[in-house]
């Protein structure tokens, strides 16, 4: 499943929620230094619908705040909820 997700690096703490522009938000800790903010997003999504971290491709925008994702064994159900909600 593809995914289009913004991640905001510089979080007080991770997590993913709400909808920006159609997008996914994804608050990570870490910093958006040498890649940092991305694995964490990628981790965070990973945990998020249960899979594992190499379920999570990253197929466009790895200096970009707007990414997009393919995570294998993604539920379309879960995604909705997760746009829905604001953390």
């Amino acid at each position: 499943m593809r995914v289009t997700i913004r991640v905001r690096p510089g979080a007080s703490r991770t997590s993913i929620g709400g909808e920006h522009a159609g997008a996914l938000v994804v608050r990570v800790t870490a910093p958006a230094i040498d890649g940092r903010a991305t694995e964490a997003a990628l981790v965070a999504v990973a945990a998020a619908f249960g899979v594992r971290r190499r379920a999570v491709t990253l197929l466009t925008g790895p200096t970009s705040r707007t990414k997009v994702i393919d995570i294998d064994g993604g539920e379309q159900e879960l995604l909705d909820q997760l746009l829905r909600s604001a953390h």
